[in-house]
């Protein structure tokens, strides 16, 4: 299948048409208009500081349903001596940079380019991205952020500065997802990382079929 060039206007064309490994579209814009319309079909933009804008929907989709999700029991006593706290939205553009960080100290390059981190810093204010953080008393030591539409939250990434620090943060999001009436964690592709949570892939036309259910519901983190 050929994978689609945007124009300005603001339109994606259907999941179902991306490539084999999930590419679906090039170019376009990181405006929160057209994030937000990405997001409830699916999509989500996925490339490097000098390649053009790339959009994805792979096939199949991992995901987390909050109901199946799976603590690891060592992580869970760590969790339980509350050595450590967590915020929602206190910091968010320390927990993107740093994400940034982590990921280019680590493989040399990063998706999280500026303009990523200008972008959701925009989806942030406006109310759609957001981030948990893991402070260590005053210091921030691990967070995650991500993207929710109605009762999805889309993981986008996670660092750590000490030890479990990221995995604590992402408990603590189950347990706030949990309360607030939040269907699945959207982890988009597989990660080793994410499948001792419950991590499993769906048929992208499942995946699909709950965000057309559950994204325009109304719920503030």
């Amino acid at each position: 299948m050929p994978v689609y060039l945007l124009t300005e206007a603001y339109t994606f064309p259907s999941p179902c048409l991306a490539e084999k490994d999930g590419l679906l579209a090039i170019g376009g814009d990181l405006s929160v208009e057209r994030l937000i319309l990405a997001y409830k079909m699916g999509i989500f933009p996925w490339y490097s500081k000098d390649s053009p804008i790339l959009w994805w929907s792979p096939d199949p989709r991992y995901v987390i349903f909050l109901d199946k999700f799976h603590i690891p029991k060592r992580l869970l006593q760590i969790y339980k001596k509350n050595e450590f706290t967590f915020t929602i939205n206190k910091c968010f553009k320390r927990v993107i940079e740093n994400c940034s960080l982590i990921h280019t100290q680590k493989d040399g390059s990063t998706w999280i380019t500026d303009d990523m981190i200008s972008a959701y810093i925009d989806l942030h204010k406006e109310g759609y991205a957001h981030s948990v953080e893991t402070w260590q008393k005053d210091r921030l030591v691990g967070g995650l952020y991500g993207v929710s539409t109605g009762k999805i939250f889309s993981g986008e990434s996670m660092f750590s500065i000490l030890p479990n620090s990221s995995k604590l943060a992402l408990v603590f999001l189950w347990e706030y997802l949990k309360q607030l009436g939040f269907i699945l964690i959207d982890c988009q592709v597989k990660s080793a990382h994410l499948m001792q949570f419950g991590a499993e892939p769906i048929p992208r036309s499942k995946f699909l079929k709950l965000l057309s259910l559950y994204s325009d519901i109304n719920i503030r983190l």
